[in-house]
């Protein structure tokens, strides 16, 4: 965790509040935790992995921090992180955490060179491969290093993204590694990331159901070639449940359940819930102040795109049925108030569309507690995406 002093910065310029600050002191725009709700989210979790059998590896590319990394793995058991850039794992090894995968290809021989020194620092590495020809390069660095890399193959499982499509490419890529000094086939990366957001639950489960056998065709052609699968990693927090209970994956990439956003809120749970008013709690919010109300219907705030992304649609007003977010520009968002209840200066939390760009837009998450500021943590990859 981050061993953080804040001598000499200063609040609205360099950090937006301090530890023992009210909440109503705190600079806006700025990104807000509520710690119980994101331990509570946590803690469930690690409970959901435990009881399915399979490790959690939770992913840091949604919150890009080291400090709720080790929340993770303190509270909620994670057995590590997977991110998907060089420099996001450079971030969380400096910081401590040890055991990262990248959950990416990585093809850039000085990014190559790079991944391969993190094992210098007490880290296991592991990274995903689709193309034999990356085998080389891996291997290479690794041995110039006196270093160890762990690969998983690949599937294109549904995203259309990375991943091979055949068994036989999968094999071919898994004999390769198996074959190269400096590194250890590990087993297959497996997730299906536009499953997800599909918005009823029987759907989900029916494609989920579809990869998980695409994924076992692939796992028998593997052990048919005498290959030795340790790990079968994907999933997300749409469908975790499916691909835990699944008995071929061994390992859960969950990133957004700790935070929840207004996208994966829409999603229906097996009960018809949504899932941030069933299985998972909001616990990131902007925190946002009024700054103009002119037109007695509409509120504009100071948190604009600049401090949101609206990718997956627009903030949702945590809390308030009469409030409704209409549009944001660089600086600003209006809000719909057509009882006139908000006042100037007065502060709003917003639920954001998608979490994982919107903390990249920060430099700090507040922790606050009740109506105290416990903790503030930095963005500790901020920007790291190379």
């Amino acid at each position: 965790m981050s061993d953080l002093g804040f001598e000499g910065l200063a609040v609205g310029y360099d950090i937006p509040a301090l530890p023992g600050m009210d909440v109503g002191q705190v600079e806006t725009p700025c990104l807000i935790l509520d710690l119980d709700a994101l331990e509570r989210n946590i803690t469930k979790m690690g409970a959901f992995a435990q009881t399915m059998g399979v490790a959690h590896r939770a992913h840091g590319k949604m919150h890009r921090s080291v400090d709720v990394a080790a929340l993770q793995m303190r509270l909620g058991g994670a057995c590590g992180v997977c991110c998907q850039k060089v420099s996001e794992a450079e971030a969380f090894v400096r910081g401590g955490i040890t055991d990262v995968l990248i959950s990416n290809q990585i093809t850039q021989l000085s990014k190559i060179d790079r991944m391969a020194r993190l094992p210098q620092m007490g880290a296991r590495i592991c990274v995903c491969v689709d193309d034999l020809r990356n085998v080389a390069d891996l291997s290479a660095a690794a041995q110039r290093h006196g270093t160890h890399l762990g690969c998983l193959v690949e599937m294109e499982v549904g995203a259309e993204r990375c991943g091979v499509i055949t068994s036989q490419d999968a094999v071919e890529i898994a004999r390769a590694i198996t074959d190269a000094p400096g590194l250890t086939f590990e087993g297959i990366q497996a997730y299906q990331g536009a499953m997800q957001h599909v918005l009823h639950h029987r759907d989900r489960q029916a494609e989920a159901a579809r990869v998980i056998a695409k994924v076992s065709d692939v796992l028998q052609a593997m052990t048919g070639a005498g290959l030795k699968v340790e790990t079968v990693t994907g999933a997300g927090t749409g469908s975790f449940q499916f691909e835990g209970a699944s008995g071929i994956y061994t390992e859960l990439q969950c990133g957004s359940y700790a935070f929840m956003d207004a996208d994966y809120g829409r999603v229906l749970d097996g009960a018809g819930d949504r899932l941030d008013q069933g299985t998972w709690e909001n616990a990131l919010f902007v925190l946002t102040s009024v700054m103009s109300h002119v037109k007695a219907d509409r509120a504009v705030v100071d948190a604009g795109l600049k401090a949101l992304s609206v990718d997956s649609g627009l903030p949702v007003v945590f809390g308030r049925e009469d409030l409704e977010c209409l549009n944001c520009s660089d600086e600003h968002a209006v809000i719909r108030d057509p009882d006139a209840v908000l006042g100037i200066n007065e502060q709003v939390k917003l639920v954001p569309g998608h979490c994982d760009p919107t903390c990249n837009l920060h430099d700090w998450y507040v922790g606050v507690r009740g109506n105290k500021v416990e903790v503030v943590w930095p963005v500790s990859a901020r920007g790291k995406s190379y």
